[in-house]
């Protein structure tokens, strides 16, 4: 797929826009007066593959959180700022990778240039995030609500905010619920402007639900080519959003970190246990590093011709199963070791 060219910048080291692979992000959701717990969830995050994490700094006390999230993760750390431009000063002070603000909503001329020179000086780029909730009053009444025009041009707004200080080194985010809104919102802000465009489904839902407006959302922008950084945002463990962002990435082709399984629906020719195998399948590639397709398909009369674009695979037969790659057979297993089998094939490719 051909990527909308936008601009590229860095956080921390990890560059955001132009040729960089799309990043996957979440959010701490722990007491910000638990430095402790904040430390040892963004840990967490980082192992299970987050690239960019983002804190909430409701107060100046948060700011100690800054250094002691640094020192334990090597991912870049994104503070979450609302209308005190003060504390984007001190964040900039201790030395944040990013900062989550809005220019419009922290006063005067001179509060945004205070925060533009801060953040120039110490390279730290700002994302505008937009959303249906956050939409100026008077751009609202132009637009008769929140339409993806109205969404667009707020985010526009406030980048202009920034611009007016010679300040570029922006992320811009443009959220709605309503999918279709988000999409077109996207869509409108891609044509406008070369930023690199954060993408997500704000207030999702929960796991389930929020899984699939998600999937919707962010993976129809990014088959089109718009989209530099995804956040999943569910209402579960900031773990699963990572694992979400993960897969969107991975059923589209864009990640090259680790497996991809493909597995068919089972039917009445299978004669093993196809569910259960492919499950564990799934749960045992999670530690791999290897970019392959790696199928589990139940049948050997339809599996290998229908997952031949696998790189390996294994097809069920009568207690037994055959593993095979590329479409070609290459041995037969019993059932009872058709997994381990299957594992020692792939450590060894």
């Amino acid at each position: 797929m051909n990527r909308r060219h936008s601009k590229t910048i860095y956080a921390g080291k990890l560059a955001i826009g132009g040729a960089a692979p799309v990043s996957v992000q979440s959010m701490l959701n722990t007491r910000p007066d638990d430095i402790k717990a904040n430390v040892a969830q963004a840990v967490a995050l980082e192992e299970a593959g987050c690239q960019i994490v983002r804190v909430a700094v409701p107060d100046r006390d948060a700011v100690k959180l800054i250094p002691a999230i640094k020192e334990a993760v090597s991912i870049p750390l994104v503070a979450d700022i609302h209308f005190d431009y003060r504390l984007a000063l001190e964040v900039a002070a201790a030395g944040i990778d990013k900062i989550r603000i809005n220019p419009g909503n922290i006063g005067s001329d001179d509060k945004v240039k205070a925060v533009a020179q801060a953040c120039r000086e110490k390279k730290i780029p700002i994302r505008i995030g937009v959303n249906s909730g956050s939409v100026e009053k008077e751009i609202l009444k132009k637009h008769g609500g929140p339409t993806p025009a109205a969404l667009c041009e707020s985010a526009l707004h406030h980048a202009s905010l920034l611009e007016k200080f010679d300040f570029h080194d922006i992320v811009l985010s443009i959220k709605s619920s309503n999918v279709d809104v988000m999409i077109q919102a996207y869509e409108l802000t891609a044509e406008q402007c070369d930023y690199p465009l954060h993408l997500g489904v704000t207030e999702a839902g929960t796991e389930r639900m929020g899984l699939i407006k998600s999937a919707i959302g962010i993976g129809s922008l990014l088959q089109r080519g718009i989209g530099d950084t995804i956040r999943v945002s569910l209402t579960a463990d900031p773990i699963k959003e990572i694992s979400a962002g993960k897969d969107i990435l991975r059923a589209l082709d864009m990640d090259d970190t680790s497996p991809q399984l493909i597995s068919c629906p089972s039917c009445g020719r299978s004669k093993i246990d196809l569910i259960g195998i492919a499950g564990e399948v799934e749960k045992r590639l999670q530690t791999c590093k290897k970019p392959l397709k790696v199928a589990v398909m139940g049948c050997a009369v339809n599996g290998p011709g229908e997952a031949k674009e696998a790189d390996i695979g294994i097809a069920g037969g009568d207690g037994e199963g055959l593993i095979f790659k590329k479409g070609q057979i290459v041995r037969k297993v019993p059932e009872d070791i058709l997994i381990d089998a299957l594992i020692d094939e792939i450590l060894k490719m």
